[in-house]
């Protein structure tokens, strides 16, 4: 029966293995949390819009050991029946007649008990969230396919402990069996309220959308990677000028559009223009013999740059600035919520003089920046982003055989040891966590304190916080503002939620306070310290983007160099103290790309290398000699040796 050709749709909400036992699975990702608030969401979305709702569970018995062969290999008992590892969490717990499907293996129509129930309620359309995207969503999805069902993935509301496979199942199912959109896109389509909204961008309309700007670009490469080095010096120059007369305006714009306060808007585009000017004066020479063996440096070609929101010109810049320098032309999907920034950005560098095809915008959410990473006109991806993006863009880039620079956020933390000056290290904390409300990948996320000056420190941090200016984002005095969307703000929420209702201390200094008539004044969330000396727990090892700060104490030196290292990335590190040894073993053992002495985390220059360790970046840094490292690449020339004389 061909179900994808009926209409309207019929649409079934199936909520695949959220049972505890899976969500505790370790090194799934996103994390167990955010994976519940987000199908919560959606499960709640779709019971007010009237959509029937399906639970998939895997089932074990021990009275009638069926379990799967690998689960008896390896003498695994899990999603027993009659454990709470079996039940899922209260958000996502059956109501009323909400049917509930067991299975023994990934396949949730496996004993067609599914079907059944689909076909008796006429249901044509499945909404898909779940555990895991490589195995039992993967395996249901293409049954469903099979089946004639259409089928739609939650993207935002799906996990897996093999982040590499489920980037692939990913690509897999998106060219073939299912359409991928967070749930909040997916509930409006399916809203009967709202039938006349435009369903959410696929793939492969990205794809056509995309081919227009990475054409351009290709046909502009040749001339523009032959061009002269002193006419690219000079659009940049002409860049810094336009960045530098106008950076009130634009601080503005920033500030009403996604919260940065005004001061750190300024600074960004000043900033910005000093790198352009910075970048301008890099090394060009080319390293070539006229006869004789020799080597030179050649550009890559068209390098896809893809950016986030919260430093809407100097991240983009920084990246493409240094493409053009280097002879690439460059098509840049910017974040959604810049979008307006990243055409007013667009308008400076047709202002500058930059030709038209060597930078092409292309606007859009994740199916755009997938089908830029896939198109065969692009020669190389640079990303800032989180780490789900990062995934994806290794397994596209990996398969492409094409160059990859990714900084994928950082988990920071900054060890306070009892002979710094802590007045100066609970200030310059406090800042660094929560300025810009915490939205920059260089912020203070954690704070590890020896156990000797944990109860002193912490009476200075909670009133260096509050002393912090919040609120209004147009104010010059203002270090924090709101948070980008209204949905961050709940994200932040419900995660220091979890946190309380797990057993961590919640500090609030500036207390609850409601804020209006400035932009974005409903996202603000109150600056939040969160005492947590249990590293295994959430809020330690996920990265918030949001200003909360977790403080951990530490008996001594060697667990508290393991909580700083004792998370997946390592972007930035500090140490506070006035020991002449203890730098030296700090620089030695820290896990991290950028190391700071008695200085927050948080920020950075443009004129040394940036980038992190583990799971915080991939490839080459950006910035200073770095910068050289990607954006070309090495080419060896043998010729003949000149005739002796």
């Amino acid at each position: 029966m061909n179900r994808a050709a009926a209409s309207p749709s019929r649409p079934l909400l199936l909520l695949v293995d959220l049972q505890r036992d899976y969500l505790g699975t370790r090194g799934l990702e996103p994390a167990a949390g955010a994976i519940v608030e987000r199908a919560a969401a959606l499960l709640r979305g779709c019971r007010a819009a009237g959509i029937p709702v399906a639970h998939v569970w895997t089932t074990v018995s021990r009275e009638d050991d069926r379990r799967m062969p690998h689960w008896q290999r390896d003498e695994r008992w899990i999603c027993v029946e009659g454990t709470a590892g079996h039940e899922p969490p209260p958000a996502l717990r059956p109501e009323g007649a909400e049917a509930i499907i067991h299975k023994r293996f990934f396949n949730g129509f496996g004993d067609g008990s599914l079907e059944l129930l689909l076909t008796w309620h006429g249901i044509d359309t499945l909404i898909i969230a779940g555990i895991h995207l490589h195995a039992c969503v993967r395996e249901t999805v293409l049954a469903a396919y099979e089946l004639g069902f259409k089928v739609w993935v939650a993207d935002d509301a799906v996990g897996s402990d093999d982040p590499v496979h489920a980037a692939i199942t990913r690509r897999y199912l998106a060219g073939r069996a299912a359409r991928f959109a967070p749930g909040a896109e997916l509930l409006k389509q399916f809203a009967p309220s709202q039938p006349a909204l435009a369903v959410a961008t696929t793939e492969d309309d990205a794809a056509a959308e995309v081919a227009g700007a990475t054409t351009k670009a290709r046909a502009a490469w040749p001339a523009w990677t032959v061009s002269r080095p002193e006419m690219r010096r000079q659009m940049l120059e002409r860049l810094a000028e336009i960045l530098e007369q106008r950076a009130q305006p634009f601080a503005d714009q920033m500030a009403r559009e996604i919260g940065k306060p005004v001061a750190f808007g300024q600074v960004e585009v000043e900033r910005t223009a000093g790198m352009m000017r910075e970048i301008a004066r890099n090394d060009l020479a080319v390293q070539e013999a006229a006869s004789g063996n020799g080597w030179r440096r050649c550009a890559l070609g068209v390098v896809a740059i893809i950016t986030p929101w919260n430093n809407p010109f100097l991240i983009p810049l920084g990246k493409i600035a240094a493409a053009v320098l280097y002879g690439n032309t460059v098509v840049w999907k910017p974040a959604p919520a810049a979008a307006s920034l990243a055409d007013t950005l667009m308008k400076c560098l047709r202002e500058a003089g930059w030709p038209e095809g060597v930078i092409e915008l292309v606007p859009g959410g994740i199916a755009h920046a997938v089908a830029l990473m896939n198109d065969p006109r692009v020669d190389a991806v640079t990303l800032t982003g989180g780490l789900l993006a990062g995934y994806a863009a290794q397994e596209i880039c990996a398969r492409r055989h094409i160059p990859l620079q990714a900084e994928l956020g950082g988990n920071n933390a900054a060890i306070i040891w009892p002979d710094c000056d802590l007045d100066d290290a609970a200030a310059r904390v406090a800042d660094g966590a929560f300025a810009q409300a915490g939205q920059r990948c260089t912020a203070n996320r954690r704070v590890i304190v020896h156990q000797d000056c944990a109860e002193e420190f912490l009476k200075r941090l909670v009133p260096a916080t509050a002393a912090l200016p919040w609120g209004n984002p147009l104010e010059r005095s203002t270090r924090i503002g709101p948070l980008v969307s209204a949905r961050q703000r709940e994200s932040m929420a419900a995660f220091i939620a979890r946190a309380g209702q797990a057993g961590a201390k919640v500090i609030v200094p500036h207390g609850a306070r409601e804020f209006s008539g400035f932009p974005l004044a409903s996202t603000m969330h109150a600056p939040t310290i969160v005492c947590c000396d249990d590293p295994a727990m959430e809020i330690v090892q996920e990265e918030s983007f949001g200003p909360v700060l977790v403080v951990q104490k530490a008996e001594d030196w060697a667990q508290a160099i393991a909580l700083c290292n004792g998370v997946r990335q390592g972007l930035v590190a500090a140490l506070f103290t006035r020991s002449a040894e203890l730098p030296q073993r700090f620089l030695g053992e820290a896990q991290a790309g950028v190391l700071k002495i008695n200085q927050a985390t948080a920020d950075v220059t443009t004129q040394l290398p940036f980038g992190g360790w583990k799971a915080s970046g991939v490839g080459p840094p950006e910035h200073g000699l770095a910068d050289q490292e990607f954006f070309t690449r090495i080419q060896t020339i043998y010729r003949p040796a000149p005739p002796h004389s």
